[in-house]
């Protein structure tokens, strides 16, 4: 199912039904009347053609649950729909009016009434092609956003889930550039239960059963959702998330706080990620015409398969991509591991205990970094994992600790993804049935910590290392130059984090 013919899919399950949050009760939940009822009952609104915000009407229509009241009201024109993730914000504008009816309900969260999926249909082939398609957008953003000499980490999977959630209210030629940009290779209909049969089995990569003993590792992918009360959304947009993304819509005033729900969007990051990502949206990020922010949030802690001893830390030195050698902490252990020799370049994989998730680093010879990157694509990436092959390792590798921010606006654009960045063009109208929203920005903000004991980033078959063939000759690494890494889930082969280390 390509990419280009995603629409169908989800516009046939499409109910005319619109979800909003009440501007004064602060309550939202699912309105259910079809057009045809509205009709019926004489009770059809009208768009409004006063000033913005004036009531238009209010009316009691029979039919409505417990006698509910329905209450219809303009919506400001002027609004914002944004995007967070890990550290992915996107912001929007929108103009123009719309109708939503007020009912009674909760005054936090407006919830669609599904609830997630936990067991998704998602064949073996749908899985491969979300993971393959994942990985090749991570290398095609790597190459975009790999300029200057500075360290770099980010989570591809982290900013491919938030925008899929984007994606699912995304229309015409706006969904045709996200889906070709973003190398989505199944339809709307098949690529969200594909990611969260993707995200289920991510979530469940916590335990560490036998052969492997000591402590497990956490891996937490996390989504929310938050709506300015009395903005519209279609209910088979919020069902679409519910199902597949557990997303509930999160009722905010960021039309009368707009800082106060910037530092609780903030707080949620920061919650999501134990306090690695930090005050993600800076002051002014979240104004009074934010309407919709969508988050995703991944937490990744976990020790090695195979520790570093600390005792057998020493001080040496490290030769970073422009300047002369730094002194450096270098690890070292001796283990049997996955390496390869491709051409210019070496490269080790490290186990993460469980084996199910590993370390892939990419050290290209002295002098030969630039020349890597510039050639680096999916293709490249996979080539080097498959030339791996069972080593005993003489390893050096030097502890590092850094955060990244991304701006990914700019890098989007230059994959293709133009319309959506365009109010004249945008079309995001599968979220509230107009063609009102655009993106305006891209934010992406991710940490990393690796050490003797293992890594924590917030942002295929399990092979267990040694256990088949035999050790090819012993081979020495010593990492004192800049190195490319990729962490990724074995059984998968998703792409969770990718970074460069370029100096210390």
């Amino acid at each position: 199912m390509g990419g280009s013919g995603v629409t169908d899919g989800v516009e046939a399950a499409e109910r005319p039904e619109v979800v909003v949050a009440a501007r004064d009760a602060g309550h939202a939940r699912v309105e259910g009347a079809r057009r045809s009822t509205w009709l019926k009952e004489g009770t059809e609104p009208e768009r409004s053609r006063g000033p913005l915000r004036e009531r238009l009407v209010r009316k009691r229509r029979t039919g409505l649950r417990s006698g509910e009241v329905s209450e219809m009201a303009a919506v400001r024109c002027k609004r914002v729909f944004g995007l967070l993730m890990l550290a992915l914000l996107v912001a929007s504008l929108a103009g123009c009016s719309w109708l939503w009816p007020e009912i009674p309900g909760d005054d936090s969260v407006a919830q669609s009434n599904l609830s997630r999926n936990l067991d998704p249909d998602v064949s073996p082939a749908e899985m491969s092609t979300l993971t393959s398609g994942n990985a090749a957008f991570a290398f095609a953003l790597y190459r975009e956003v790999a300029v200057g000499d500075a360290n770099l980490f980010f989570s591809p999977h982290s900013i491919s889930s938030a925008l899929a959630m984007a994606y699912a209210g995304a229309r015409g030629a706006t969904e045709t550039e996200m889906a070709q940009a973003l190398r989505f290779g199944l339809g709307q209909a098949a690529l969200h239960p594909a990611f969260n049969a993707l995200d289920l089995e991510l979530n469940g990569r916590d335990e560490v059963g036998p052969p492997y003993e000591g402590d497990g590792f956490e891996l937490e992918v996390a989504n929310a959702v938050w709506g300015q009360r009395g903005f519209p959304f279609r209910s088979a947009y919020l069902d679409t998330l519910a199902l597949n993304y557990g997303a509930g819509l999160r009722l905010a005033d960021f039309e009368g706080d707009p800082d106060g729900s910037r530092r609780t969007i903030n707080d949620w990051v920061s919650d999501q990620t134990n306090d690695r990502v930090k005050d993600l949206l800076p002051p002014g990020s979240v104004s009074e015409d934010t309407q919709l922010v969508l988050t995703n949030a991944i937490y990744f802690k976990a020790p090695w398969l195979f520790p570093f001893e600390a005792e057998d830390t020493t001080t040496e030195p490290f030769t970073p991509l422009s300047g002369g050698p730094v002194s450096v902490s270098m690890m070292h252990e001796t283990a049997t591991l996955s390496y390869a020799r491709v051409g210019d370049l070496q490269a080790v994989e490290l186990p993460y205990n469980g084996a199910k998730l590993a370390m892939l680093l990419v050290v290209p010879d002295a002098g030969q970094f630039a020349a890597f990157e510039a050639t680096l694509d999916v293709e490249t990436y996979l080539a080097i994992r498959d030339a791996l092959e069972t080593h005993e390792v003489h390893l050096g590798l030097p502890r590092f600790k850094f955060d990244s921010s991304l701006s990914l606006s700019d890098p989007l654009r230059a994959l293709g993804m133009t319309d959506a960045f365009d109010p004249g063009a945008a079309d995001f109208s599968g979220i509230d049935g107009g063609k009102d929203l655009f993106i305006s920005d891209v934010l992406h903000k991710a940490f990393v910590s690796v050490d003797e004991k293992g890594t924590e980033a917030a942002a295929a078959t399990a092979v267990v290392i040694g256990a088949t063939g035999i050790p090819g000759s012993p081979v020495t690494l010593t990492i004192d130059r800049p190195f490319f890494f990729v962490i990724r889930d074995v059984p998968t082969g998703a792409v969770l984090f990718v970074g460069r280390v370029t100096e210390l």
